[in-house]
């Protein structure tokens, strides 16, 4: 990334911090190109000196003082929050992580020539594992989209949507990760009850899920062919999939998302 690029972060709770993070951890910027702002100054300025980032008033200072904008403040509090510094933004690369603030809510609120994409980040994004969902209707130039992706794919997966998979996207990328942690506590929960100590039970299933995860990323092979070359016949490995199987594993993770989107 450009030294003398800057990115500010109009709202610093949970994912602005966590991509704070995941720029800094992973040598994307220095401590000195990240501002951000947000309504209680004194809760910022602890979070922000925890990262070493600098910590600013008013949204308009940091639209003032920087090159990407992020607008990381509650749905309900984009409009009223934009609206002061919509002459400002107008200059400015806008980058939304605000659920359901789409490119077409931000063409009614943002001055016309604005550049600007809606994203849906997830959390493991602070350590560079992210996801960053994109939706494909934008108005950046061709040069300032491959500089967004160049920055942030260095902590996330940077996936384009069409907009009318927004949502399903998100849905599954920045809720599954609690239903991840939910599986690796009850398999750490299962180690436990065989005698594995917590902390490695963890790690081991952590790990797993990191593993299998990449292993995919990378080869591309089927989950289902994945799956099949862990069971031999008659193993141990096919009975736990069976038993998975009649407990409804996979209509119950179908059945989380459609509790979500329907």
């Amino acid at each position: 990334m450009n030294n003398e690029l800057k990115i500010g972060f109009i709202g610093f709770g949970n994912m602005a911090q966590a991509m704070a993070k995941g720029l800094l951890t992973m040598d994307v910027c220095q401590s000195s190109q990240i501002f951000a702002c947000a309504a209680h100054f004194d809760k910022l300025q602890k979070n922000t000196e925890a990262l070493g980032v600098t910590a600013l008033q008013t949204a308009a200072e940091v639209a003032e003082k920087t090159d990407y904008v992020i607008l990381a403040v509650k749905p309900n509090m984009i409009e009223p929050v934009v609206a002061p510094v919509v002459d400002l933004l107008q200059k400015k690369v806008v980058i939304s992580v605000a659920a359901g603030f789409d490119f077409g809510r931000y063409e009614e609120i943002l001055k016309a020539g604005t550049h600007h994409i809606s994203t849906i980040p997830n959390t493991p994004i602070s350590v560079g594992e992210g996801i960053m969902i994109c939706e494909d209707r934008h108005s950046l130039s061709q040069a300032e989209l491959e500089d967004f992706v160049r920055i942030f794919s260095k902590i996330a997966l940077v996936e384009m949507v069409k907009p009318a998979q927004l949502s399903i996207a998100g849905t599954l990328s920045g809720c599954s990760p609690a239903f991840t942690a939910m599986y690796l506590e009850a398999l750490a929960d299962a180690g436990v009850q065989y005698g594995l100590t917590r902390d490695a039970a963890y790690r081991l299933g952590a790990k797993m899920i990191c593993g299998t995860g990449k292993l995919y990323l990378e080869n591309g092979t089927h989950p289902g062919v994945m799956k099949d070359a862990v069971c031999s016949p008659g193993g141990t490995t096919i009975r736990g999939v069976a038993s998975l199987e009649k407990d409804g594993f996979r209509g119950a993770v179908i059945g989380a998302i459609d509790a979500i989107e329907g």
